[in-house]
């Protein structure tokens, strides 16, 4: 029977025990542990594309090929020339022979289409040399015994055609550092051919549990005791937070044994999490330990929080270690305040954000009735709240779920939406928030590192690619922070600045080389100015060309080059300077206009044309919000001159 000597050991050893520290508030807890422990990404690795799913992407990634990589059929149906049907109706049908080919899927065309004819092409069948546009089956009826087809209504250029690098170009920035994989970038990633992805690498968070009282979940409860929660709920918020959380169980209340677990723990792993042992008790053995295992030891032991104010902050061994009070609701109140930051850092996370979901559409969606559509959408900022902006990709865009914040239904007995209507946007993911900065306009692979090193400066951005005539008419109505344009003035000569409305200011970015692109050894461009050999193509009649989009700046230049000429290829029209190289090294054109920096990944030859000016504009008196004034500093910043230089473009200033 105990003499009670063991009782007075205890109590001597609690009258000893040391006070906390110094009780500190908040704010200056948190600044002393971030100072201690860098709250910054792990180091990268490449994990298979299926293991991706949920880490986080350790750089920027871009396309390393065009998707979809060739101009494609966006239905069943005919390749054909969209003038060929001029004037058909059902009363006055237009014939056209068909080519003795069948483009399915996977096969390569051999036969041109030339005028009067058209081959059959299956859903996503590439589109042949000579065509541009597409026709339904539907829309037609087959004359069996002539091998022909009617077509029973005019069929506009770039009809039902999806363009090589329409969803995603070479070299297009397609996914930013950060990045939370998710099912729908895994897509992405898979239409780019990538079977490796440079992921940030997990934390590894070593979890245990101290205190004699505690029993593991599943094993017989003695009297006095209780089951361990807070190591389950420890481990699961690690996990959820883009950690790898490693259970080690229960220490007992020994300073041997727990001093040992703390070794063992702090080995391999980037941070230590113990619940229990920071309280003033006879069982407080915890910061004596971590005094002896190595400098700097114990940071914090005492906040002013209630609840939560044991806590123990502690770096050794150059390893965190964080004992959080036994209490559960202490331990996950300091959890969350402490430990799921840190955590969310090492693995490359951003904070936690809040969610919205109210937003109003800033121009009419129109949709068909009896149906219910859902409208994939991005969220920006507008002038009187969140607005929700229509993605225009199709059903065959894999980049479309990627890019959308959410999507907003139109029930079935509408025709659409008006313009200022609210809308309910369902998110597709937590943590989705609306860009810091949204630019509308003409694509570049030089503003998609630029975005880049806006990212590295704490800003979000929100790119859409809708041409310089689409951004400028975007930022006219408020939908976006910048256009991006290369418009030039007819009238003056000049680029951008004559063509923006008195409340909108010009930012000057860099300039391009714009020029005529053919495939090597042509001898209708080799050795030719841009004007020579353009003029030798419209004296051929076989020549056939790839136009660009209306509205586009590009297609200033080609309608200046032509003089009015409308050659074989002039209603093919992709959107991309991408899609114009793709067409020209596959042989389904000859020639095109294009920028010099997509010359060289497609092996094109280029005759120079003229340096185009790339600039960004802006609604005055907007230049003060964050995130666009980090970006027009960042235009003069030394890092993007560098950026650009290595692209192959000049800086506005350096141009000057």
């Amino acid at each position: 029977m105990s003499d009670g000597s063991d009782f007075t050991r205890r109590l001597a050893a609690a009258s000893r025990q040391e006070q906390f520290l110094t009780v500190m508030s908040r704010e200056e807890a948190l600044a002393i542990f971030r100072a201690a422990v860098p709250h910054v990404a792990l180091p990268a690795e490449s994990v298979p594309l299926a293991a991706s799913l949920g880490r986080v992407l350790a750089c920027d990634l871009a396309s390393p090929i065009d998707v979809p990589p060739f101009d494609r059929a966006l239905v069943d149906g005919f390749a054909l020339r969209a003038a060929d049907t001029e004037g058909a109706g059902p009363a006055s049908p237009c014939r056209l022979a068909l080519n003795r080919e069948i483009l399915a899927c996977g096969v390569a065309p051999a036969l041109a289409v030339g005028p009067g004819t058209a081959t059959p092409v299956a859903t996503g069948g590439v589109i042949p040399r000579g065509a541009d546009a597409v026709v339904m089956v539907e829309q037609t009826e087959f004359d069996e015994g002539r091998l022909a087809i009617e077509v029973l209504q005019p069929v506009r250029p770039g009809q039902f055609i999806g363009y090589a690098g329409a969803d995603m170009a070479l070299g297009e920035t397609v996914l930013r550092k950060g990045l939370r994989i998710t099912a729908r970038e895994i897509g992405m990633l898979a239409a780019c051919g990538l079977a490796l992805v440079p992921v940030v690498r997990r934390p590894r968070v070593a979890v245990l549990s101290t205190g004699d009282e505690l029993t593991e979940p599943g094993a017989p409860l003695a009297p006095g005791a209780i089951y361990d929660s807070n190591g389950a709920i420890v481990a699961a918020a690690v996990t959820e937070n883009g950690g790898e959380a490693v259970a080690l169980g229960i220490v007992r209340d020994d300073e041997t044994a727990l001093e040992a677990a703390l070794h063992g723990a702090m080995t391999g792993h980037d941070l230590v999490v113990l619940s229990g042992g920071t309280s003033k008790g006879a069982g407080d053995v915890s910061h004596r330990i971590l005094h002896r295992l190595g400098a700097p030891g114990i940071l914090v032991h005492g906040v002013a929080l209630k609840p939560g104010k044991p806590l123990c902050l502690a770096v050794a061994q150059d390893t965190p270690v964080v004992v959080l009070p036994g209490f559960p609701t202490s331990a996950m109140f300091t959890f969350h305040e402490f430990v799921l930051p840190l955590v969310r850092a090492l693995g490359g996370l951003p904070p936690r954000e809040e969610e919205a979901v109210s937003a109003v559409v800033p121009q009419r969606v129109p949709s068909e009735l009896g149906r219910t559509e859902f409208v994939m959408a991005s969220l920006a900022r507008g002038p009187a709240g969140p607005v929700a902006l229509p993605l225009a990709k199709g059903s065959g865009s894999v980049t479309a779920f990627s890019q959308a914040d959410g999507f907003f239904a139109i029930p079935a007995a509408r025709s659409g939406l008006e313009a200022g209507e609210a809308v309910s946007v369902m998110r597709l993911g937590q943590g989705v928030r609306a860009p810091d900065l949204t630019l509308v306009g003409s694509h570049c692979v030089g503003l998609d590192r630029l975005v880049g090193l806006l990212a590295e400066r704490g800003f979000s951005a929100r790119t859409v690619w809708v041409g310089s005539a689409g951004g400028l008419a975007a930022l006219r109505r408020g939908e976006c922070d910048l256009a991006a344009m290369h418009l030039l003035d007819p009238e003056t000569g000049r680029y951008n600045a004559p063509l923006l409305a008195p409340n909108m200011r010009l930012a000057p970015g860099w300039r391009r080389l714009q020029g005529v692109v053919f495939r090597p050894g042509d001898g209708r461009f080799e050795g030719r100015s841009a004007p020579e050999g353009v003029a030798a193509a419209l004296a051929d009649a076989g020549a056939v060309m790839v136009n660009r989009n209306a509205g586009s700046g590009t297609r200033l230049l080609v309608d200046g080059l032509l003089g009015g000429a409308r050659p074989a290829g002039f209603w093919n029209q992709p959107r991309s300077h991408n899609a114009v190289a793709a067409a020209v090294a596959q042989g389904r054109a000859d020639w095109g206009v294009a920028i010099a920096s997509v010359a060289a990944p497609y092996g094109l030859g280029f005759l120079p044309l003229t340096e185009e000016h790339y600039d960004f504009a802006y609604t005055a008196g907007t230049e003060a919000r964050p995130a666009l004034a980090a970006f027009l500093a960042l235009l003069g910043a030394p890092e993007t001159a560098a950026a650009l230089g290595e692209l192959g473009f000049t800086p506005a200033g350096d141009a000057a």
